[in-house]
């Protein structure tokens, strides 16, 4: 995916099992939608963490599945964005913080700068 932004927010993390189909259904039918409306931010896309096997220096290494599991990388125009009083109303809107997030742990947020 070419980002087309100067900054990716990169927020990952854990839902508990019972939950994930509604963690799935709300982070995109309601969450990124919300988010979306919020001024800088220009996409999102997310991913769920898988095992694989990489091959390197001749030889081949399984590698597990990460953790955090899933991941959502938010193409903005800087950090400024989620320091935003539109974004902070956006990620308090919707089913998102009542039912979805206390189900989420491991959480982690990254900000990176395009080079």
């Amino acid at each position: 995916m070419p980002v087309k932004t100067r900054y990716l927010l990169c927020v990952s993390m854990d839902v508990e099992p019972d939950y994930e189909d509604l963690f799935n259904e709300v982070y995109d039918e309601e969450h990124i939608p919300y988010l979306m409306k919020v001024e800088g931010v220009h996409a999102v896309s997310r991913a769920k963490g898988e095992s694989f096997v990489f091959a390197m220096a001749g030889e081949k290494k399984t590698v597990d599945a990460p953790s955090p599991s899933y991941i959502a990388m938010y193409e903005i125009d800087g950090p400024e964005v989620v320091a935003s009083d539109a974004w902070a109303a956006a990620v308090e809107t919707g089913r998102w913080p009542g039912e979805v997030r206390p189900h989420t742990s491991n959480r982690s947020h990254a900000m990176y700068r395009i080079v």
